[in-house]
């Protein structure tokens, strides 16, 4: 019928196999705005924590260098030592610095998924290389997606440059008759101040762009009914064969209840709905329940009691008590010790009456 759902329509939600099968694969969720973001962010920390310290320690190498250059030998080894100290002194300057913007580069990756491996995202495939496929990525939601987010981004970024640079235009045009001591200071404010705008505007484009990328990516994980139920198959097995076992198993256990029937001293019963097997000998401590069913296997019971002559003692209210109660091959509950007592003492009073001689 034409109303009637594709078996193929991916309308179904991932189930957790899916999801993580797709981030084996290296499918994740991936947002190039929030890896910006903790860039940004760490290098705006590392300016306004490290840049003091960093620019006065290379301040005092060069002045060290341009106070000391005529004594400076720079012929032989003594230039590959020189240069050997001096991009020892840069580094010590730059290294923490540079080694925490590597941090939060890394950061910005693992934050939104968990580290993995996976060489089947740099494997090469038609798709990527198929002309059409290629213009279908160009114009899609994606792409469409990410230009707007550029131009509005663009936008906003530019609009905030505007209102902070504005109103200190007086102060920028007058930096060229300053002393370049001066300088350094003023521009350091400012660019911290420009930078903490940015980095509040791009955490709110980050947290938009990951909720979208997620939206994403879960709605290309989604699953047809037909890919539901194989995975289903494979992971559950097979419901009929389940439900086969299931019967064998029963039927196994009925057997066995049947075959224990005969061992029982009494079979309570409702009298047709229920029926209750017990078993007690001189020494336990309580009778226990070899065989119990409803209906049917009820019926069964009271046949096979019949059969191999096990009193049965009709007692509809200890009947049911007892089957709600008390499982195969557990004693009975204390609370029906007295009535359950009442009855194994009378039906050996009556055997004993009965093997009595006359």
């Amino acid at each position: 019928m034409a109303d009637e759902r594709d078996d193929t329509e991916r309308t179904e939600d991932p189930t957790p196999k899916r999801l993580e099968e797709a981030i084996k694969r290296g499918d994740v969720v991936k947002s190039a705005e929030v890896n910006t973001w903790f860039m940004i962010a760490g290098g705006t920390f590392m300016l306004m924590v490290f840049a003091p310290p960093m620019a006065g320690s290379l301040e005092a190498t060069f002045r060290g260098l341009i106070a000391h250059s005529w004594q400076i030998e720079t012929d032989g080894p003594a230039l590959a030592t020189l240069t050997r100290n001096v991009v020892m002194a840069v580094l010590a300057a730059l290294g923490i610095p540079l080694l925490l913007l590597c941090l939060a580069a890394l950061a910005g990756s693992v934050i939104q998924h968990r580290f993995l491996f996976s060489v089947e995202t740099i494997l090469p495939r038609a798709a990527r290389i198929s002309p059409a496929a290629g213009l279908q990525r160009l114009f899609s939601r994606q792409a469409l997606a990410n230009f707007a987010k550029g131009l509005a981004k663009l936008g906003v970024i530019g609009a905030v440059m505007i209102s902070l640079l504005w109103p200190q235009r007086s102060r920028l045009i007058g930096l060229i008759a300053t002393d370049p001591a001066a300088v350094m200071p003023f521009t350091l404010t400012l660019a911290t101040q420009m930078l903490g705008t940015v980095v509040a505007i791009l955490a709110i484009v980050a947290a938009a762009d990951y909720l979208f990328q997620y939206r994403q990516w879960f709605e290309r994980q989604k699953m047809s009914v037909r890919e539901m139920k194989e995975e289903f198959r494979q992971t559950e097995g097979d419901p009929a064969i389940k439900g086969k076992l299931r019967q064998l198993r029963q039927a196994r256990a009925r057997k066995r209840m049947m075959a224990a029937v005969p061992k029982a001293s009494v079979v309570i019963t409702n009298p047709t709905h229920f029926a209750v097997a017990l078993q007690y000998e001189r020494g336990m401590n309580a009778p226990v329940c070899v065989a119990k069913g409803v209906d049917l296997i009820a019926r069964k019971i009271r046949e096979v009691a019949q059969e191999h002559s096990i009193p049965v003692v009709e007692n509809p209210p200890l009947a049911r008590a007892l089957h709600g109660t008390v499982e195969i091959d557990q004693e009975i509950p204390p609370e029906h010790y007295r009535a359950v007592a009442e009855i194994i003492g009378y039906i050996m009073r009556l055997r004993h009456a009965v093997a009595r001689p006359l």
